[in-house]
């Protein structure tokens, strides 16, 4: 199994994109929660992240609503299964844990939803920012709440109630 990653500047910070035998498997932000060592990201090297860099850019850049990558979504299958409804979330919508959980069959699993979202390990790209808490409110993100308000205010979703201001 060769890892390797590479580092991209983004109006949320750097991210730290890694592949598995070359796709996708991880897109981290800084300081951010649930983020492996560094150590396990293997050498840096932009060869296999072209696709990924050109569709992420055309997102910042307020051209792409959907990416189209091949993902390598490591994790348990209830993860996995929790990782794959995240991407079925449209551009500019959000959706509550209680709402996953139903569309899951598990209408009692909303925190095991949630727990999965945490979890996330490429995060922009199956976009557990769109995921917000029972009432509408901003619930955790491992990129940071300000990041996940600034995510959603991009897009054109809902807010927190206090109204979100784009800080870029």
């Amino acid at each position: 199994m060769e890892r390797l990653h590479t580092v991209i500047d983004s109006p949320y910070g750097p991210l730290t994109l890694v592949a598995t035998d070359g796709v996708l498997s991880g897109l981290y932000m800084t300081e951010q929660r649930h983020r492996p060592p560094q150590e396990t990201f293997g050498d840096r090297d932009p060869a296999p992240f072209g696709e990924t860099i050109s569709q992420l850019t055309g997102y910042f850049a307020g051209e792409l609503t959907e990416f189209d990558l091949p993902l390598r979504l490591d994790g348990t299958p209830f993860q996995r299964t929790v990782w794959q409804e995240l991407r079925r979330i449209p551009y500019g919508e959000t959706r509550t844990y209680g709402q996953l959980a139903d569309a899951l069959g598990k209408p009692n699993a909303s925190r095991a939803v949630g727990l999965a979202n945490g979890k996330n390990p490429i995060g922009v790209i199956v976009p557990c920012h769109r995921v917000v808490g029972a009432d509408g409110s901003l619930t955790g993100y491992g990129g940071g709440l300000d990041r996940k308000k600034r995510l959603l205010a991009f897009e054109g979703g809902p807010e927190d109630g206090a109204g979100a201001d784009a800080l870029f």
